[in-house]
Formats: C-alpha cells, structure tokens, sequence
C-alpha cells in the first residue's frame, strides 16, 4: 500500500488561480481539488501502465513522523478503481 499527504494544496491552487481568488477559497476546498486531480492523473498514469488497482481519497487519516494516525470518524472521501 502506498500513502501521499500533499501539504501544500493552498499554495498549488494559489499558483494555478491567483492567490486573490485562493483566499476567498477554504483550505478544505484547496485539499479536495488537487486531490481530485491527484487521484484522476495517478489512475490515468497507472493504467497506461498496465497496472491495476484502487486510488481513495480519505478523510480522518494522517501520515505522522510516527506513522500513520487514524482519526475519529474516517471518511473515504473518494475511491476510483483501475
């Protein structure tokens, strides 16, 4: 299994908007919009591969130094198989 935290989500969107527009934009909806663009693009790559599988977009879920911290609720925001 593979696990990407993106962590500047605010900052992409502000380079690809403006960063007027991306500070009338919530920091939630910054995470949910590259994501969706993350999980389109890494499906489209990786069945031109050949490879199959499953990319989720989940919510309550956080890659630490530690490891990985599950929180209370979770919530799979979006799954895309390929």
């Amino acid at each position: 299994m593979i696990v990407i935290k993106i962590t500047n989500s605010s900052e992409v969107v502000a380079k690809k908007i403006g960063k007027f527009l991306e500070s009338l934009t919530p920091d939630g909806m910054d995470e949910s919009t590259i994501e969706d663009i993350v999980v389109s693009r890494l499906v489209e790559n990786l069945s031109s591969e050949g490879i199959e599988g499953e990319v989720a977009s989940i919510r309550g879920v956080d890659l630490e130094e530690s490891g990985l911290l599950i929180k209370d609720p979770m919530h799979v925001r979006r799954r895309q198989s390929f």
